[in-house]
């Protein structure tokens, strides 16, 4: 499930210590046993899962964000069909998924939801139809869950669960953090831990020997590019979510940066 055109690879090391801690984070953000919802405000839809138990073969994916217990994603996440996906614009985004207990009893565990994380892009498979084995053909929006996420909700041999889901805000401890690779005049950055709505509309970078914003574009999943020359300076990100809101994260980098080097900051979207 890796993007289709990759300028740079995000290579962090496994942090398996921190797999507790990271699940643990997430599950703050989880109901994890709740009534079974409504279907008022909820979407139907399927959910799969993949990664193994311990959900080691969730690492990296079409988001960027490389080792999901490091980064503090844990097991919690899922990939996106192309209906959901949005060419990465939703990297980042929460979802609270329930499984459908009226429209598969045998197979659901009633009255548990979990809270995930998008992290990965689950392409389509036009060799098969959509409602046997295609599942993440368009137009259907599917979920592809780490499989410790998935067995909070549903039963380990049904294999694919109806669902219920709904967008939620996102629930992270400390600030957003700017992690930067890329090589002199390819300045690749990746945003991580983005709370309320996860994910990132736009953003700029300033340099310390300019009073202008230069707009940074989208390259693929929550990583951003710029082409100026920016090494041996100090930086300054804007970033807007998609909910609209606009933080400045003003010098967050130091002018004796390194590629590779990851800077968090102490400001937070809410």
């Amino acid at each position: 499930m890796a993007p289709a055109r990759v300028f740079a690879v995000v290579l962090l090391a496994v942090g398996w210590a921190l797999a507790a801690a990271a699940d643990a984070q997430n599950a703050t953000t989880s109901a994890s046993s709740s009534s079974a919802p409504a279907t008022t405000g909820w979407l139907k839809a399927h959910a799969t899962f993949y990664g193994g138990a311990d959900g080691s073969g969730t690492m990296g994916g079409a988001c960027g964000y490389g080792n999901l217990y490091s980064q503090g994603y844990g097991t919690r996440t899922a990939a996106l069909s192309t209906a959901l996906f949005n060419d990465g614009a939703s990297c980042g985004q929460c979802y609270k998924i329930a499984c459908d207990s009226k429209a598969a009893p045998t197979w659901c565990k009633s009255g548990v939801t979990v809270t995930i994380t998008a992290t990965n892009f689950c392409p389509p498979n036009w060799e098969l139809p959509s409602d046997n084995g295609g599942w993440c053909n368009p137009p259907r929006p599917h979920f592809d869950m780490a499989q410790p996420a998935w067995e909070k909700i549903g039963i380990y041999r049904a294999g694919i669960i109806p669902v219920l889901y709904q967008r939620v805000p996102c629930m992270r401890r400390g600030g957003v953090r700017f992690t930067i690779n890329g090589l002199d005049y390819f300045n690749l950055v990746l945003v991580t831990n983005v709370a309320a709505s996860g994910s990132i509309k736009s953003m700029e970078v300033k340099s310390s020997d300019s009073t202008d914003w230069m707009p940074m574009v989208r390259n693929w999943g929550a990583n951003w590019h710029s082409q100026a020359h920016l090494t041996g300076k100090m930086l300054s990100f804007r970033v807007t979510n998609t909910d609209g809101q606009t933080l400045e994260f003003k010098n967050i980098v130091p002018s004796n940066w390194k590629f590779g080097s990851t800077f968090a900051s102490n400001l937070q979207f809410k």
